[in-house]
């Protein structure tokens, strides 16, 4: 029995499957999403208006965070939630917390992030994506879930960029970096910083936030392209504007494509409309069961 609900209509893509990822890969840009076609009631420009964004809180959780996100605050970071042994929860356990969360960084949207999990999914999966990628725009900020355990907003969420070089004045609010102790580190303020040109992005070291984590959590159960997804969907200062290609080396730029396609869904599908969850529970069940255990560990 298919899982899809049945008032929605099979996909082109669920009709005549594409043979393999390769195939697929090869249609990219054949399907890249207009962003228009995804914005409901708005126009793509209307997105991420960071000059009058909607909520005060916007610019002071990226003063914040542009304060504290230091390299060594990043270190201490990984150090302390990449062990995963705080707790282990079902997905379900931990798409209810979501539910309570607004992101204070976000000027698009009021919605819970559940609700906002499922929209973007829900975008990937009507224009026939594959499976896992659907899958990918559920999970892209279930690494949230950091609030949980009691970290603030501003290290949590919000646009992502490297820590230990200097900071583009590509990135939102870039005014606001000048309080951050880094600054006085002249190790820090060239471009290359602790890094070397063509390093890879692996070897990179970027704001500490739900992207790392989600990664971390995730990178034993889905394909390459949907990791990158994960981790470097914050990160608009590189795949919208390209402000750190130096640090790039050619697996980031191939794999970024994959960013650049994500994207959109993230960012446009965002609707004051939530979604019919009683609709789209058994097929995401179906879903999550597939690829992931029963318990993921935190």
């Amino acid at each position: 029995m298919s899982s899809k609900p049945a008032s929605t209509p099979l996909s082109a893509a669920e009709i005549n499957p594409l043979s393999s990822l390769d195939v697929w890969e090869d249609h990219l840009l054949e399907r890249y999403p207009d962003p228009e076609s995804i914005a409901n009631g708005k126009t793509a420009d209307e997105f991420r208006n960071y000059e009058s964004p909607g909520r005060d809180s916007v610019r002071e959780f990226y003063r914040l965070n542009h304060t504290f996100q230091t390299y060594s605050f990043v270190q201490e970071k990984k150090a302390e939630f990449l062990r995963f042994d705080r707790k282990e929860m079902s997905v379900w356990d931990a798409f209810q917390f979501l539910n309570q969360l607004v992101d204070d960084s976000d000027p698009d949207t009021d919605l819970d992030q559940f609700q906002h999990l499922l929209q973007t999914s829900e975008a990937i999966r009507a224009d026939g994506h594959p499976d896992w990628m659907v899958l990918a725009g559920l999970f892209h900020d279930m690494g949230k879930v950091l609030c949980l355990f009691g970290e603030p907003q501003w290290a949590v969420v919000g646009d992502t960029f490297p820590v230990g070089c200097a900071w583009s004045d590509k990135i939102v609010y870039p005014e606001y970096f000048a309080a951050n102790a880094d600054v006085s580190d002249q190790r820090y303020q060239t471009p290359y910083g602790v890094y070397s040109h063509g390093c890879g992005l692996r070897n990179v070291h970027l704001s500490w936030g739900h992207d790392e984590y989600v990664y971390h959590m995730m990178k034993d159960y889905l394909p390459e392209p949907a990791l990158y997804m994960l981790r470097y969907h914050s990160f608009y200062s590189q795949h919208r504007e390209a402000a750190y290609d130096h640090l790039m080396d050619d697996h980031d730029r191939e794999m970024f494509k994959w960013v650049r396609l994500f994207n959109p869904y993230d960012l446009y599908s965002k609707s004051p409309a939530p979604p019919d969850w009683g609709q789209l529970r058994l097929y995401y069940e179906e879903l999550v069961g597939k690829y992931l255990p029963e318990k993921i560990r935190f």
